[in-house]
């Protein structure tokens, strides 16, 4: 699966560069890229042999072009085909590291001293970066106050006066930097830089109180996360060549999203709703399931149910009408995989077990009376069961007087070997082996052993994916709610 989603966001990286897929507004003329001639000097260079360009692509950086840098220190990249519209930088090893944004106009001259690259530099014949680097040197200068008045409310007293002068002073300068960006959007509204900077700006943060006056700090986060993408244009796929969008979802699945299985289904839907099933959207439709989907990819997570946020990835975007870009016996192995998962996700009603015992005669899961059931999934050859399976033994012995049941099933092994494993570990609970697989099949998903699930009264799955030692907390946890 993983090698699948990967060689799928390897295709990504080749995006398209046609006319339609530039992201400019219809009123807009398309004007064919210009063939590439970028010029750069950089007064105070040491010895340099080469220089490369290197592109973005999310969060993947890739070297574009490369150049060797003049005897003067002159830096040229030229050639016919036009680079991809983007964020770009030109890395000068040991020297010095230039910032650029190349659209369709990907002929400039720049100029600056290597020891202050931002502060000196002089950009002709190119808006978007004349752009960047105004903006660029306002944030150079705006920063030390930030951090001035920062340090300063941290001394200060919340409540007083003075603590309320500082925020108004730290106010001041967040106006002053929206006032900047305003007039260079509303100047500028088609070009990449203001499509590149809108995107990356981050909603006010609203001030809501509880009923005793309180800040109100999940409702607080819970707005600002709905309100998190407005600036971003789906429409255009050069916003994908840049770091802000990976950064953003980064961001907004990992900080902003509480991370448990049904909190990151519900914000992964509200951002799949705004680009699924929309033509021009395509490539953000692409990158978003795959990223998320490898994000919580089972084997590679320490969240308690990865498989619910798989299992909602697989069935909903990685299906024969929407996953356009997999071939249709590569989707019929994801989704077989999912459908593996569905049943046993927890908060899921418990799903039966019927397999022989070490007598012969069959076991069921649901027979056992106890208010608590732990199915073990082991096998006795691996290095990992070897090291839990005494530790559940120890923790059966404790707690079967306290309402716990263990129902071990064993798998990928031999009838002889299960035998002698349960007699050599102590493994007095209920244990069966079938080597068919087939009373387990979409019952109980295991992708490494041992695989622990634990069940309540009520006979939903509470738990999985646990060590011996979280198994005690995880039914504590579940007897304070049912009181």
């Amino acid at each position: 699966m993983r090698y699948l989603l990967l060689s799928i966001f390897a295709t990504l990286l080749v995006a398209c560069n046609s006319a339609s897929s530039q992201g400019q507004e219809e009123n807009v003329p398309q004007e064919p890229a210009e063939a590439p001639d970028i010029y750069l000097k950089l007064q105070g260079m040491g010895q340099a042999d080469k220089a490369y360009l290197i592109g973005h692509f999310a969060d993947q950086r890739f070297r574009a072009d490369s150049t060797t840098v003049g005897q003067d220190g002159s830096i040229r990249f030229q050639r016919q085909e036009p680079y991809d519209p983007g964020f770009y930088y030109i890395f000068i090893p040991n020297e010095a590291v230039v910032q650029l944004l190349l659209d369709r106009d990907q002929a400039m001259t720049l100029s600056a001293v290597k020891e202050a690259v931002v502060e000196s530099m002089q950009v002709e014949g190119n808006l978007n970066n004349e752009l960047l680097y105004r903006n660029l040197k306002f944030e150079g200068l705006q920063r030390p106050k930030f951090d001035a008045v920062n340090a300063k409310i941290k001394q200060a007293t919340p409540g007083s006066a003075r603590y309320a002068e500082l925020e108004r002073e730290r106010e001041a300068l967040f106006d002053e930097r929206k006032a900047h960006l305003k007039e260079l959007f509303d100047n500028h509204p088609h070009t990449l830089f203001t499509k590149y900077k809108r995107a990356g700006q981050n909603p006010d943060f609203e001030q809501p109180r509880k009923p005793d006056g309180s800040l109100d700090v999940e409702l607080q986060v819970y707005r600002f996360r709905t309100k998190f993408w407005e600036g971003v244009d789906f429409d255009d796929e050069r916003l994908l060549h840049t770091p802000v969008i990976v950064n953003k979802l980064k961001r907004y699945i990992t900080e902003l999203t509480a991370q448990n299985p049904d909190s990151i289904v519900a914000s992964t839907k509200t951002l799949m709703d705004k680009v699924v099933d929309n033509e021009q959207r395509q490539p953000y439709f692409k990158f978003f399931a795959n990223w998320i989907t490898l994000q919580y990819e089972p084997t590679k997570t320490s969240l308690m149910d990865p498989e619910k946020v798989y299992v909602f990835m697989v069935q909903n975007y990685f299906t024969k009408e929407r996953a356009f870009w997999s071939e249709e016996a590569e989707i019929q192995g994801l989704q077989m995989r999912a459908s593996e998962m569905a049943n046993s996700l927890v908060g899921n009603d418990a799903p039966n077990v019927i397999a022989p015992g070490l007598d012969g005669s069959s076991k069921e899961l649901m027979a056992l009376d106890a208010p608590y059931l732990v199915v073990y999934m082991y096998n006795p050859t691996c290095e990992h069961c070897m090291e839990q399976t005494p530790k559940l033994v120890r923790f059966y012995n404790e707690w079967k007087s306290k309402g716990v049941e263990v129902y071990g099933i064993a798998l990928d092994t031999n009838d002889e070997e299960w035998r002698q494993y349960v007699e050599k570990t102590g493994m007095t609970w209920t244990n069966v082996f079938d080597s068919t697989n087939q009373s387990i099949y979409k019952k109980y998903y295991v992708d490494v052993t041992p695989e622990i699930y634990v069940i309540n009264p009520d006979r939903k799955i509470i738990a999985k994916n646990l060590k011996v030692h979280q198994i005690e907390t995880v039914i504590n946890r579940d007897k304070a709610k049912q009181q």
